[in-house]
């Protein structure tokens, strides 16, 4: 089974447990590091994600997985939060990050810069905006390498 259809069904599988909980499922991970697979489950919440959190529905997937079996080869099954600086992806990670400020990684220099930072200001389906002290600049979504929140700590 290809990497894309086994997150698909580990997908459609823990969606409905990590619902019961009422987390979001942010992401479903398969992928190879230093010769081992890895399966993991990124899950959220207003406020973070626990320790338990992760283990509750760890426990729960781990028994459907088995049950399922949508993998051949043997792999690692983690649980985990998301993490704040995570880039974003989804339309709801978009929407959350609005008026925040964010840094964007391009492929390509832009005006002599492949990293921009400025306030989220608005999104579609092909173009961030970004409010840079009242100058907006629209960037084209293919031109991004990355986009994520920038951590601002308070002092």
């Amino acid at each position: 089974m290809s990497k894309t259809k086994v997150e698909d069904v580990v997908y459609e599988l823990s969606k409905p447990v990590v619902d019961r909980h009422n987390f979001e499922l942010v992401e479903v991970e398969y992928k190879k590091e230093g010769g081992e697979w890895y399966l993991r489950i990124y899950i959220d919440k207003e406020g973070g994600i626990t320790i338990d959190d992760c283990q509750a529905v760890s426990e729960e997937l781990s028994d459907l997985l088995d049950q399922a079996d949508p993998i051949e080869n043997s792999y690692i099954f983690e649980v985990s939060s998301p993490g704040i600086d995570r880039p974003l992806k989804t339309e709801r990670d978009f929407e959350k990050a609005m008026g925040r400020l964010v840094e964007v990684k391009l492929f390509a220099p832009q005006d002599g810069k492949k990293v921009i930072e400025g306030e989220l200001a608005g999104f579609s389906e092909d173009s961030v905006e970004l409010d840079q002290n009242g100058k907006r600049i629209t960037l084209d979504k293919k031109q991004i390498a990355i986009i994520k929140p920038v951590i601002v700590f308070n002092e």
